[in-house]
């Protein structure tokens, strides 16, 4: 038996306006860059970014971390979700739901809410909640550095 736990929910403003920040979703070239928690050193992805288009990112740190999904709704620039299948997971455990919300926050900055739900009990789930809030980390640092 599966055991979940509550939703992660990850907020942080970041330096650009919405459009900015929901492009840097949309582009796998700017995922490379950002989608790089903890000591993953770089990211691959592959993209079909339209609703019922799948991902796929792999990142590379000390070990391979695949994950893989299907857009489920994209309403630009205000709202991004897709499964999220981490492919190191018990078939069982593996998809799971991320749900991203952008806001308009202040002189050209952005509100973003990352939800994932669905995860199980543990380690996945703990390693998640470092892992977002990291990736938000550098999507700020990559954000900072767009003109």
């Amino acid at each position: 038996m599966t055991v979940e736990r509550a939703p992660i929910v990850q907020e942080r403003v970041l330096p650009a306006p919405p459009e900015v920040v929901f492009a840097a979703w949309s582009n796998p070239e700017s995922l490379r860059i950002w989608m790089c928690p903890g000591e993953v050193a770089r990211a691959e992805v592959e993209m079909d970014f339209r609703v019922g288009g799948r991902f796929r990112i792999v990142m590379f740190g000390e070990r391979e971390y695949a994950q893989h999904g299907e857009y489920l709704e994209i309403d630009p620039p205000k709202r991004l979700s897709f499964t999220w299948v981490s492919e190191w997971l018990p078939e069982d455990q593996a998809q799971t739901r991320v749900d991203v919300t952008l806001e308009p926050a202040g002189d050209g900055e952005t509100r973003i809410r990352v939800v994932h739900e669905a995860l199980p009990a543990g380690d996945s789930y703990d390693g998640h909640e470092r892992g977002w809030a990291d990736i938000l980390r550098r999507l700020d640092e990559h954000l900072e550095g767009t003109p």
